[in-house]
C-alpha cells in the first residue's frame, strides 16, 4: 500500500502491517500528518511488487505531474512520516492525486473550472521520486486541478465499443 499526503510525502508499507478489526474500530495510523499545517491524505494505491510495468503517478494542484518507478519507494513500517514523492514549491502547489499507471493507460485531468483533458500516460517519462515533475496542463489564473482519473487508452476503448456494437 502507498499513502500520499498534500505536503508531497508518501509511505509504502505491507498490507499485513494492518491487523484485521471490527467495522466500528477506529483503525490504525497509516502515515503521520502535520495537524497544525492542515495536511491531509490525498490518496492511496494498492500495488503488486512483482508488477514491473506499473509506475506511480502524482499530480499537483497547479498542473505539474510525474511518473516514478515503484522501486523508488522503499518499504517502511506504517505510521511513519514517509518519503518525498514530489517537490512542493510555489510553482507546483500541493499534491492532489496519486494513481498507478501503465503505458497502456490514459489520464483524464479535470480542473476546478470544469476543463477536462485527456492525455496518454506513456507521454510522461518515468523520473526520480523527489523531482517537481513536468507540466501536464496549462491553467488559468486561480484555477487548480480538481481530480485525475486513469482510463483505457483511446484506441483500445474504441475497439471495445465497436465490438460491443457489432454483437
Amino acid at each position: 500500500i502507498i499513502l500520499a499526503i498534500q505536503s508531497g510525502k508518501a509511505i509504502r508499507f505491507n498490507e499485513q502491517d494492518v491487523r484485521p478489526m471490527g467495522r466500528t474500530a477506529a483503525g490504525v495510523r497509516g502515515i503521520r500528518v502535520d495537524d497544525e499545517g492542515g495536511d491531509a491524505v490525498v490518496g492511496m494505491v494498492c500495488i503488486d511488487p512483482a508488477d514491473t510495468t506499473t509506475s506511480i503517478l502524482v499530480v499537483s494542484e497547479k498542473g505539474m505531474g510525474k511518473r516514478s518507478a515503484l522501486e523508488e519507494y522503499r518499504t517502511q513500517t506504517r505510521g511513519g512520516k514517509g518519503v518525498k514523492t514530489i517537490n512542493i514549491t510555489e510553482k507546483t502547489g500541493y499534491l492532489v492525486a496519486i494513481k498507478t499507471v501503465t503505458d497502456a493507460d490514459d489520464l483524464m485531468i479535470t480542473t476546478t473550472s470544469g476543463v477536462t483533458i485527456r492525455t496518454a500516460a506513456d507521454a510522461l517519462r518515468v523520473m526520480g521520486r523527489a523531482t517537481q515533475g513536468v507540466r501536464l496542463i496549462r491553467l488559468d489564473e486561480g484555477d487548480n486541478i480538481a481530480d485525475v482519473t486513469v482510463v483505457l487508452k483511446a484506441e483500445e476503448e474504441e475497439k471495445i465499443i465497436a465490438g460491443q456494437a457489432a454483437t
